[in-house]
């Protein structure tokens, strides 16, 4: 079984692909640590503005390294909790659409 994971609970954008739960073919994190460093921690609404901007280059670099696409896949996983609420809704959104576009089964993780 191979799955995209995607994670944006807090401050970086992240996606994986895995294979059997233990094969891990990518994995893709985009980081927002200088930008919050300037105001002292994570700023919610730029963390969601940040995500929102970079969550389809994660993903696309997560699929290429491992070398799949996403017809391969047979499943998408994201997190919907605990976290930020702003960017895990751009998360699940990316997710649910994603996951209906192709026809994959969507797995929510807490």
């Amino acid at each position: 079984m191979k799955i995209l994971g995607i994670e944006s609970s807090c401050d970086e954008t992240a996606a994986s692909v895995v294979v059997d739960g233990r094969t891990v073919l990518s994995n893709e994190i985009s980081t927002q640590i200088p930008i919050h460093t300037l105001y002292g921690g994570v700023v919610p609404e730029i963390a969601s503005r940040k995500h929102v901007e970079r969550i389809t280059q994660v993903v696309d670099l997560a699929l290429k390294k491992a070398e799949t696409t996403a017809d391969e896949l047979d499943a998408v996983a994201v997190t919907y909790g605990p976290g930020l609420v702003g960017p895990l809704l751009v998360g699940v959104s990316f997710a649910k659409a994603f996951a209906y576009a192709k026809n994959k089964p969507l797995i929510g993780i807490n």
